[in-house]
C-alpha cells in the first residue's frame, strides 16, 4: 500500500484540488496492482509547487535554470522496496498544470494525475534518456492512466 504525504507552498492549488491529500491517496488505490504495492507499506511525498520555487529547485539539483513540470527525487538510486520503503519527493508547478489558464477543473486535475504518474514512474527508476526507455516509460504511464481513467470521477 502506498501512503501520499502532500504539501502545499502554492495557495492557487486549493482552488483546483480542494483536498489534496484524498486526492492523491485515492489516486494511487486505483493504479494497476503491479504499482500499488498491496503487501508492502511504501510512502512518498508531493509538493504542490510553482514555477518560482520548482525553478530553484531544478537549478540546484539539476543546473537548469528554469521552471519545469515535475521533478522528481528518488531516495534511492536503485529501487529496491524491501531496502527503502520510502521511495522519494515528488514536486508539480501550479503553473504548468494551469495552462492554458482558462482550463477547466477536470482537465487540470487529469493534467496533474498524468504528470503525478509520471514523476511517480521516475521515482521506481524509470527515465526517458533513450529512446527505447521513453517509449517503455510511456506505455507504463498509459496503462496506469487507463487503470485510474475510469475512476477519475471520484476525485473531481
Amino acid at each position: 500500500m502506498i501512503n501520499v504525504n502532500v504539501v502545499s507552498e502554492c495557495k492557487l492549488w486549493d482552488k483546483k484540488i480542494k483536498k489534496p491529500n484524498i486526492f492523491f491517496n485515492t489516486l494511487v488505490k486505483n493504479f494497476p496492482k503491479k504499482y500499488r504495492f498491496t503487501k508492502k507499506k511504501v510512502s512518498l511525498s508531493i509538493l504542490l509547487s510553482n514555477n518560482k520555487n520548482i525553478k530553484k529547485l531544478n537549478k540546484k539539483f539539476r543546473k537548469k535554470n528554469k521552471a519545469t513540470d515535475v521533478l522528481s527525487f528518488p531516495s534511492v538510486k536503485k529501487f529496491n522496496i524491501k531496502k527503502s520503503p520510502y521511495i522519494g519527493d515528488i514536486i508539480i508547478s501550479y503553473q504548468f498544470m494551469n495552462k492554458p489558464k482558462i482550463i477547466n477543473d477536470l482537465d487540470f486535475k487529469n493534467k496533474v494525475i498524468k504528470i503525478f504518474i509520471h514523476g511517480f514512474l521516475h521515482l521506481l527508476g524509470n527515465d526517458h534518456i533513450k529512446l527505447k526507455d521513453f517509449k517503455m516509460m510511456l506505455t507504463k504511464e498509459e496503462k496506469i492512466y487507463k487503470a485510474v481513467k475510469t475512476k477519475i470521477a471520484k476525485l473531481v
